[in-house]
């Protein structure tokens, strides 16, 4: 059965209603919702996830507050590797609707470095939520590692996917930027001094082998993993060319 178009006389333009859609009859207000579109998902994402693939190795040293860029592990890479099977596995990336052939080369070319700058966000966020060495990076390491494989082999949807990806993520951070962080000793603080003054936060640091960093380091992977998320709202299942 084919639908018959009605015409809807609005104040400034026309509308035509389908039994499918509402679509502006004004082919400019369609030019400019696809200039948007185009925006979002070419120019602004994969902006925003190469930042979040920046900010996801940053420390700041908890001796003088300098800088530092620490490179994922091995297995950061392993992880996010997983973590795109998922987004596939689910339904939340149609890869069919990302690189076709029914895509323009340009239109296939800007998806892949979409796709690639996602892939490397992912490795930098399992960088900035995993403890960097010692036992707590093997023990959470495993933890991340039993939920991945989990979902790989469940009955997953979108819902129940970002649930446990959810939990995943809050549960890493909070291990690290507020268990760890708080029985670290200062870096600041020189070893007899803190073996003196916080005896238990000093034996801690050294059984565990805990890194010394600054308090600000927390806040930066927050909101890294905070963009990660809006990150993931605005990907789309598939993009048209």
């Amino acid at each position: 059965m084919i639908d018959t178009p009605e015409k809807i006389d609005g104040e400034n333009e026309a509308i035509v209603v389908t039994s499918d859609a509402i679509v502006p009859a004004d082919e400019t207000a369609l030019e400019k919702i696809k200039a948007r579109r185009a925006v979002l998902h070419h120019v602004f994402l994969p902006t925003l996830l190469l930042l979040v693939a920046l900010l996801g190795g940053i420390r700041f040293s908890g001796r003088d507050g300098s800088i530092m860029f620490l490179p994922p592990a091995l297995i950061c890479l392993f992880f996010a590797a997983a973590l795109i099977a998922l987004f596939l596995r689910a339904g939340l990336i149609d890869l069919q609707g990302w690189v076709s052939e029914r895509l323009s080369l340009i239109g296939n070319i800007s998806n892949g470095v979409t796709l690639a700058a996602l892939f490397f966000a992912s490795a930098q966020i399992f960088n900035s939520i995993l403890p960097e060495q010692g036992l707590p990076f093997w023990i959470v390491s495993f933890c991340v590692f039993w939920t991945l494989w989990n979902n790989l082999f469940a009955e997953l949807n979108s819902l129940k996917l970002l649930r446990s990806l959810t939990a995943m993520f809050v549960l890493a951070f909070a291990v690290k930027y507020l268990l760890l962080a708080n029985m670290t000793k200062p870096g600041n603080e020189g070893w007899l001094n803190s073996l003196i003054n916080n005896p238990a936060q000093t034996a801690a640091t050294w059984m565990l082998d805990l890194p010394q960093f600054d308090a600000a380091t927390g806040y930066v992977q927050f909101f890294t993993l905070a963009l990660f998320v809006i990150a993931l709202y605005f990907i789309p299942r598939a993009i048209e060319d």
